[in-house]
């Protein structure tokens, strides 16, 4: 068997009978816990159930939303020598036949020949019937008192573990394919660099599954390595994102992750929130997935301090699901540390020269660390040429944890080039070797020689009272042209009232010209809930350059 296998293996034999860490689910409602163990035992019954459904190389979907389902699934998958794909879940506002056609485009590009359905996800079963894919009830596979599969299939280190849907497109759908030796080299690099004692660390996550920092680093590291950890699901989350501070205090955790809007979330309602929470355990807070706002980080910081939170607890990172999860982890026990450069250097000169942070018109970013074991981070121009700190450029990564290719639509891709480097698609720089992200390339604007990303002007214009935290995307009109111009779509609960949208629109502009010293040749105001996202949460500004109005 794999060694990937092999840990998730020895983690149950280590972890039965009094002592034992495992999983818990059911929070905030009925907490369940079962040891890694029992979790193990359940996947030896599923893969028995599946019997011939399940034969190594079958590429196997995920549709459900009970982490205590998915665990011993995903689990049972691999010990019978398949792949997982996990899903995209609907949102309350997903158009449902959209997202049904778009699953099958997804459940063809990957060649499932099977799909486990668990709830509330039940009423796709007709259309995976009409089309001819299998599908298996999860709960009633979770009860199944079939034998159990005899032991783990052999399985080759090259062989795929898991296919990661990525957050572009549902329409173009792209699946990053992760063999047993990229999650394993990944998991154990994040191991190494995170300090993780299984024995005495506790994560608690509302991470959705279908993600990459929910997936691997959230259930798999956990479940490989022996450690409890508390899942509940995004809908727990957003139905009270207090849930997650408190269930942190109730299991004395010392280890969470979540993107930076949520850290914004909560920062804002802890400052303002009456609760007893006893945030002293942690020692791990894991901040990545999207662009950090040093700002925003910093006030969850500060509210958490009456609580307890350790100052130095905050880890910035970056990752992507072509690098498994993880690339670089900040340094422990030192906290939000961030790069202050000077903007026309950055912008004109493509160079990150430091200056004093009370400098006006200063860039701040977070600085994401070193790279993990077994991985490298460099920065080259666009002929190739490998760069110097502090200039700014394309960032590549090459290792063991990186992706051979993608699945896609017109056939498998490859990612790596003859070196072994896979091109990120972010433009950013080295800080004495540890990374600052700047942007996606593909949004970079370019207006009068300079480079001015996008999340500058979305922070400019977040700051004005009305506009929904998180919620403001800027985006690149006649891209390429000689005449580049930008546009700024965002949500507010005043949309719709004539005067207030218009006072909104002139605080928002000259919150950008002061901020970024240009001006966007178009505010668009929409309710809540409209802005194009991501299954993940993220903002498609691809999409959301269609609402621009055009003259």
């Amino acid at each position: 068997m794999s060694r990937f296998v092999e840990t998730l293996v020895a983690s149950a034999r280590r972890n039965s009978g009094e002592g034992a860490r495992g999983l818990v689910t059911g929070e905030p409602a009925e907490p369940l816990f079962r040891s890694w163990a029992q979790v193990h035992d359940a996947a030896l019954r599923m893969a028995g159930g599946l019997g011939e459904q399940l034969r190594p190389g079958t590429a196997v979907a995920i549709l459900a939303a009970d982490p205590g389902l998915i665990g011993p699934a995903v689990q049972a998958v691999w010990l019978g020598g398949g792949s997982v794909t996990m899903l995209h879940q609907p949102t309350p506002r997903t158009d449902l036949g959209h997202w049904a056609e778009d699953t099958l485009k997804v459940l063809k590009m990957i060649g499932a020949r099977l799909v486990l359905l668990g709830p509330p996800f039940e009423q796709l079963a007709g259309v995976l019937e009409d089309n001819g894919i299998a599908y298996r009830d999860l709960a009633g596979l979770a009860a199944t008192d079939a034998e159990p599969l005899a032991g783990p299939v052999e399985v080759g280190e090259d062989e795929t573990a898991l296919l990661q849907l990525t957050s572009g497109s549902t329409a173009d759908p792209k699946a990053v394919r992760i063999t047993h030796r990229n999650l394993n080299a990944n998991l154990h690099a994040m191991v190494t660099a995170a300090e993780l004692d299984p024995e005495h660390d506790v994560a608690v996550s509302w991470l959705p599954l279908f993600h990459d920092m929910g997936m691997v680093g959230c259930l798999t590291v956990p479940m490989a390595i022996g450690m409890t950890t508390v899942k509940i699901t995004p809908s727990d989350f957003l139905a009270g994102p207090l849930v997650w501070p408190q269930l942190i205090s109730k299991y004395r955790a010392t280890v969470t992750a979540a993107p930076n809007f949520a850290y914004a979330v909560v920062g804002r309602r802890m400052a303002r929130a009456d609760d007893d929470f006893d945030l002293s355990s942690l020692r791990f807070t894991l901040n990545g997935a999207e662009p950090i706002d040093p700002a925003a980080a910093q006030a969850f910081i500060d509210a958490g301090a009456r609580f307890g939170l350790p100052p130095d607890c905050m880890v910035c990172a970056f990752g992507m699901a072509e690098a498994t999860l993880a690339v670089s982890f900040a340094p422990l026990h030192r906290g939000l540390e961030t790069d202050v450069v000077d903007a026309e250097g950055l912008e004109k000169r493509h160079v990150a020269e430091p200056v004093d942070p009370e400098v006006p018109h200063a860039r701040r970013f977070a600085l994401l660390g070193h790279s993990l074991p077994g991985l490298e981070v460099d920065v080259v121009d666009d002929e190739g040429v490998e760069l110097a700190d502090r200039q700014v450029g394309r960032l590549r990564i090459r290792g063991e944890a990186v992706t051979p290719g993608y699945l896609t639509v017109d056939g498998p891709k490859e990612v790596q080039d003859a070196e072994g480097w896979l091109d990120t698609g972010d433009e950013g720089y080295l800080a004495d070797g540890q990374v600052v992200i700047c942007g996606r390339r593909k949004d970079v604007i370019i207006m009068g020689g300079r480079n001015i990303y996008p999340v500058d002007i979305e922070r400019a214009a977040c700051e004005v009272s009305g506009v929904r935290p998180g919620n403001a995307a800027a985006v690149r009109l006649e891209a390429g042209s000689r005449r580049e111009r930008f546009a700024v779509v965002l949500e507010s609960k005043q949309a719709g009232s004539e005067d207030a949208e218009k006072a909104l629109r002139k605080e928002v502009v000259s919150r950008i010209v002061d901020a970024v010293g240009v001006r966007p040749a178009e505010v668009v105001v929409l309710p809540p809930g409209t802005l194009p996202k991501t299954p993940s949460g993220k903002l498609r500004r691809a999409a959301t350059a269609e609402l621009v109005p055009t003259h």
